[in-house]
């Protein structure tokens, strides 16, 4: 066999992704739990300005809404404390319910959060609270980045909090239900400049219509998936977890792509373009190269989902 997955993840080696976002990510991750809230909070507040608002209602917080109101009615004081046991990913039993849940769940709970903060419901950071220089330096180079890349952090940064689930045991994840996909007659279909191969743009439509069952199908048994800085995802049950999970309601906007040769009968072929998510609606588009491997059956073994670090790398195609 020509490829491995640790191989495959080499196709394409000259795409420049957004490696300031899991730099900034880890530097969050080292602030002090008070400093890491903060953080967010002053982030929240500067939501539509420099960084861009979260769209209410993305998640479906039916879930979450036992852990909400068991924080709303507690002092300010055992607040304050909830959100740094979660912080600190300590093992409590609120700890533990929010690891069991989706990233969207999560990001649902901090965004009520930081409503009911807003609306003095919720102990807020104290007035007059100044940020450690540390944490302004992250706040400043959340500032610094381009609004995809801004969501990302943001998004990372809280999707991480919580008790570690590899110390869970046994556990069922807690997450949104899978909406039906769209009916045939309100799909619309794609263009791709320079690809025009029935694999991939089978992928972009399937996966904008929230067709996750015809979406696997054009996976390799063995196949796998490479999220923005996470190790691939492998087999086509655990592919179509993350698909139900994570990706519901985005819309892909490929625009442009290369394809080539690769030993023994396989394809590799580039695409970039855009991705919007249903945090942050359509005035925020993430830029995003895909790179995908098909087998000899023209089924995919890889794809990787590059965050790219800049516009001007949509039009790099360089092998």
């Amino acid at each position: 066999m020509p490829f491995t997955i640790d191989s495959a993840r080499n196709i394409f080696p000259n795409t420049l992704a957004a490696d300031a976002v899991p730099a900034t990510i880890a530097r969050f991750s080292q602030l002090s739990a008070e400093d890491q809230l903060a953080l967010i909070w002053f982030a929240y507040l500067e939501m539509g300005k420099s960084i861009t608002i979260a769209a209410p209602g993305a998640a479906n917080m039916q879930f979450a809404e036992n852990t909400m109101n068991e924080i709303k009615v507690m002092t300010p004081l055992q607040q304050t404390q909830v959100m740094c046991d979660l912080a600190n990913r300590s093992d409590t039993p609120i700890g533990r319910t929010y690891a069991t849940w989706s990233a969207n769940i999560k990001l649902g709970f901090w965004y009520q959060l930081g409503e009911w903060m807003n609306q003095g419901l919720v102990a807020p950071i104290p007035e007059g609270y100044k940020l450690s220089a540390n944490a302004s330096a992250v706040l400043q180079s959340i500032r610094d980045l381009e609004p995809g890349q801004q969501i990302t952090v943001l998004r990372n940064s809280v999707v991480d909090m919580g008790f570690d689930t590899s110390k869970l045991g046994t556990y069922t994840r807690i997450s949104e239900p899978v909406e039906p996909p769209q009916e045939m007659a309100q799909r619309t279909q794609v263009t791709i400049e320079g690809v025009n191969n029935p694999t991939i743009l089978s992928y972009m439509n399937n996966l904008n219509a929230n067709d996750f069952e015809a979406l696997i199908e054009l996976f390799a048994p063995d196949g796998a998936l490479q999220p923005p800085f996470r190790r691939p995802i492998i087999g086509k049950e655990a592919i179509l977890r993350f698909f139900r999970e994570e990706c519901q309601n985005l819309k892909l906007i490929p625009e442009k792509g290369v394809s080539e040769p690769a030993d023994e009968g396989y394809t590799q072929i580039k695409v970039t373009g855009k991705v919007q998510t249903p945090w942050f609606g359509a005035g925020v588009g993430m830029n995003i190269a895909w790179r995908f491997l098909l087998n000899p059956e023209s089924k995919v073994y890889f794809v990787a989902i590059d965050l790219l670090a800049s516009p001007k790398e949509l039009l790099n195609f360089a092998r």
